[in-house]
């Protein structure tokens, strides 16, 4: 009978984009003051829904991630820049300079 090896990870798990994403639109909702129900009104979301977002437990569509950003007053660009910022800080790197990149990359136009 064949042993079974321990899977060795060389790396910390990735986060889920939804947990990130989540934990982005709550830190953004707070450090503006905005309570839950009010950013889901203007989202024209119902505020379990948001919150589920905000608790990284739904995976919402591009057309809801739109909502909530523009309800919160946010460019989709910057919340992804600072999704990035906070993955990278949590995985303890830092952007990749004179190597190409892995994973989500934003361009400047």
């Amino acid at each position: 009978m064949a042993d079974i090896l321990p899977f060795a990870q060389k790396h910390a798990p990735q986060p889920l984009w939804r947990e990130a994403l989540g934990r982005s639109l709550r830190a953004t909702r707070e450090e503006q003051g905005g309570r839950l129900v009010d950013i889901a009104e203007r989202a024209g979301i119902s505020p379990q829904y948001l919150s589920e977002i905000e608790r990284g437990r739904k995976e919402p569509s591009s057309e809801m991630i739109a909502a909530v950003t523009g309800a919160l007053g946010v460019e989709l660009d910057e919340l992804l820049a600072g999704i990035a910022v906070e993955v990278r800080r949590r995985r303890g790197t830092r952007p990749a300079v004179g190597r190409r990149p892995a994973g989500l990359v934003l361009m400047a136009a």
